[in-house]
């Protein structure tokens, strides 16, 4: 018994001192850059992407649209306007896609969605709704430039 106290005792002060070790600071200079609220988080809005309504456009047409589509949002990551984007894999609810737009309204979201050749052609078409996250989320096209061996 006293041999298990002994190890119970050693391993918990490790944890702990791993714990200390570990722990992350606070930078409100970051957090104030990101517009973080005392939590950490801010408003963004979230856009799925589904199938639009359009199917008789030719696979030339299609190419050329998505190929717009592709530009838009690496136009729209750079200026900072959209924090993440991506395809979901194939599923049964014609969901196409996401993005998560660095924006507080859906109204400022509606017009970001405006400038995509594919939604414009309704090859695509967009469902927006307010989100909280963390203010985090931003930072991951600069991060993700920092791990993309073959640009898009």
């Amino acid at each position: 018994m006293k041999n298990t106290f002994f190890l119970f005792t050693f391993l918990l002060l490790n944890t702990i001192g791993f714990a200390q070790e570990t722990e992350i600071k606070y930078d409100e200079k970051l957090a104030k850059s990101l517009n973080a609220d005392e939590y950490g988080m801010k408003k963004y809005v979230f856009c799925l992407l589904k199938s639009g309504s359009n199917t008789t456009v030719s696979k030339e047409e299609t190419k050329k649209l998505f190929e717009g589509h592709m530009a838009n949002i690496n136009k729209l990551a750079k200026e900072g306007k959209l924090a993440v984007a991506g395809p979901f894999m194939k599923n049964d609810r014609n969901y196409r896609g996401i993005y998560i737009f660095n924006v507080e309204t859906v109204e400022e979201a509606k017009k970001l969605v405006e400038t995509d050749p594919a939604i414009k052609a309704n090859l695509l078409e967009a469902e927006l709704t307010p989100w909280y996250c963390s203010a985090a989320l931003q930072e991951v096209p600069k991060m993700h430039d920092k791990i993309a061996k073959t640009k898009m």
